[in-house]
């Protein structure tokens, strides 16, 4: 079980209390004229239940009142949270006073307020007496975060603004918010009972480890061109050749890796030349070159895999359509093998038994055609495994030629840049700078083989594995899908009794998009852009109310109430006192028995305050009304008298 609202209280500087009670378990009204602080007792709910902002408007509220308080019950439980308003210029006040009381107790005197509570710290007080636990992480789409639920995360449930209904794409409140969102989605399956723990832990993991994989490789790409055998080192010894400060290598074989980094040792101690090299051919074009038959080469393996692919499945197509055929004459049993000699049965019919002359030569023709299909599946059998052993050659030749080209790319562009940096005239100065490259690029080496980079992708890829196959099964989609479905029962008996456009197509609480959808001959639609204000209120209405008669059936730790901000002006401009008439008043009067029947079948268990402007004479209306602000009768949420100037109101 959960808290619902007792009252709110306002304290002004000298000390004074307006406090404004609720029944719980009961639809609240106030109703009043503009201007008399109605819309201000959601959002003091909002800033006193941890509200980053303050989002209190009003001159009489921001200029006149010093703290506001909300007192909240749960079963035989009170607490009293207050907030004071920033002082100064502060854009809010982070501290809060948060104190257990017996239930009934009156708010505490100004005197007796000690505002030492930091606001995490009253967040976690009022989440735990929530009902959330504390110890639940929930992963967020596309973020490396987990987040732990909160009471601010149920207020997307508890609370719906006066303008909540009118933006088109919206359904609930807060949901402008760019950092709202994925969080509302990440909550909405917990707050339904859907959400498995283990299972958001497992989800993070897994996303950790996908990173990490993605992070090794990285590191080993970056330390693969500080190898001996890697193409950073032979584009170097390349420069020092043309250097001179290296004779060219010996003829009729590639230098291994090691043999390359001794080169390039005595390279680094060689003396500066004199002269310009002799003229040899140019290695980067012969690189070039090089590049060219490598990319040759590799297409022509690739179309030999794909061929050897080719023929592969066409002999598995060949098999299975042979095989169905022979398989239905092995079954009737029609046709024996043949004899070398005619035997007497030859001439007997292989399908009645009976005499027929001739018989015997077209079954030995059949019995031929039979062994021989027979022989050529267990040829095209054989040549099965040779066929996948040459794809498996052509696929590692693949792999070798790819490492080729990788290290052939890392010459060229070590050797260009190496031209970059030593295009000058005078020989030394250009020796100079390669040996600096190269002693660079030996002390790189010499790191990495001192401390080189461990490769666990295996480990890694073997642990992503065993998550993935931990989580294949769909039993959360489907525990998710189901309680939805259950949801999108109740919103649609409910849309049916206020008569909203789409009542009669399936409806359903898209989780993702946080919309709600019909699913029309024409195709899904969002139901909020379609319609008019009626329609969209309607269905906010009905999307909050049923999923409160949810949360109540599953014990889910949202708040038990639901704050409605005016919720004729979405569809009924009329303000006359008496509720105006006709369809405009009657659809009003739909909404207020759709609210109250909910709050009847939950039994105490849920309770709805509506912040109201116009005031029909019907019930359920009318014994729902807890206070009446007019100019008329000089009440309002700010008494009179705490006004000490004209503020303009």
């Amino acid at each position: 079980m959960t808290f619902q609202i007792s009252a709110i209280s306002l304290y002004n500087r000298d000390g004074e209390i307006r406090t404004v009670s609720f029944r719980t378990g009961s639809l609240n009204i106030i109703t009043g004229d503009s201007r008399r602080g109605k819309s201000a007792i959601l959002t003091i709910v909002d800033y006193c239940l941890g509200s980053d902002d303050f989002v209190i408007r009003g001159a009489p509220l921001r200029n006149f009142v010093d703290v506001f308080a909300l007192t909240v019950v749960k079963g035989d439980e009170q607490l009293f949270v207050a907030r004071p308003a920033p002082a100064g210029k502060a854009a809010t006040n982070s501290t809060f006073c948060v104190v257990s009381q017996a239930p009934g107790a009156p708010p505490p005197g100004f005197a007796d307020l000690t505002f030492s509570m930091p606001m995490d710290v009253a967040k976690k007080v009022l989440s735990r007496f929530t009902g959330i636990d504390p110890a639940v992480r929930l992963p967020v789409a596309r973020s490396p975060r987990r987040l732990s639920p909160s009471v601010r995360h149920s207020l997307f449930f508890c609370l719906h603004k006066q303008n909540d209904a009118a933006g088109q794409d919206l359904l609930f409140h807060g949901q402008t918010d760019e950092f709202h969102r994925p969080a509302l989605r990440a909550m909405l399956p917990y707050f339904l009972g859907a959400a498995d723990p283990e299972r958001a832990q497992l989800e993070h993991r897994l996303r950790l480890l996908r990173r990490q994989l993605v992070e090794q490789q990285e590191r080993l790409t970056a330390a693969r061109p500080f190898r001996p055998a890697s193409g950073t080192a032979a584009g170097l010894h390349g420069e020092a050749v043309e250097a001179n400060l290296l004779p060219p290598a010996p003829p009729g074989r590639p230098l291994s890796g090691d043999e390359v980094v001794d080169r390039l040792r005595r390279a680094v101690g060689a003396s500066a030349p004199d002269t310009e090299p002799p003229a040899t051919e140019d290695p980067l074009s012969a690189l070039h070159t090089a590049r060219s038959e490598l990319r040759q080469a590799y297409s022509r393996t690739r179309v030999r895999m794909s061929n050897l692919k080719t023929l592969a499945g066409e002999k598995d197509d060949f098999l299975g359509q042979v095989r169905e055929q022979h398989a239905r004459l092995a079954t009737l049993g029609l046709l024996r093998r043949a004899h070398p000699e005619p035997t007497p049965q030859d001439e007997l019919c292989p399908v009645c038994g009976g005499h027929a002359p001739g018989a015997g030569q077209v079954s030995r023709l059949m019995r031929r055609d039979l062994e021989r299909v027979d022989a050529e599946m267990s040829a095209m059998g054989e040549a099965g495994p040779e066929i996948d052993a040459r794809i498996a050659e052509e696929e590692d030749a693949l792999a070798d030629l790819r490492s080729a080209l990788a290290r052939n790319q890392e010459e060229i562009e070590v050797l260009s840049a190496g031209r970059r940096a030593t295009a000058q005239d005078d020989p030394r100065r250009r020796a100079a700078v390669v040996q600096g490259r190269i002693s660079l690029f030996l002390d790189t080496m010499t790191r990495h083989a001192q401390t080189p980079p461990e490769d666990r992708r295996e480990e890694i890829a073997a642990e992503i594995a065993s998550i993935e196959e931990r989580l294949g099964s769909s039993a959360q989609e489907d525990l998710l899908s189901s309680r939805l479905s259950l949801v999108d029962q109740k919103i649609r008996s409910k849309a049916v009794a206020l008569g909203l456009r789409h009542h009669g197509d399936p409806l359903r609480l898209d989780p993702r998009a946080l919309a709600l959808i019909a699913d029309t001959r024409h195709g899904p639609v969002k139901v909020p852009e379609t319609g008019s204000a009626r329609d969209r209120l309607g269905y906010h209405l009905a999307t909050l109310l049923s999923l409160h008669e949810w949360f109540s059936e599953i014990d889910s730790p949202v708040p038990r109430f639901l704050v409605l901000d005016q919720p004729s002006p979405a569809g009924f401009p009329d303000e006359t006192p008496g509720g105006g008439s006709g369809a405009a008043r009657a659809a009003r009067l739909d909404l207020y028995r759709t609210i109250q029947s909910t709050v009847e079948s939950l039994a105490g268990a849920f309770q709805v305050i509506v912040l109201e402007h116009a005031e029909p004479d019907d019930e359920p209306f009318r014994s729902a009304v807890r206070a009446r602000w007019r100019r008329s009768n000089g009440e309002a949420l700010v008494p009179e008298h705490w006004i000490t100037y004209d503020s303009g109101e």
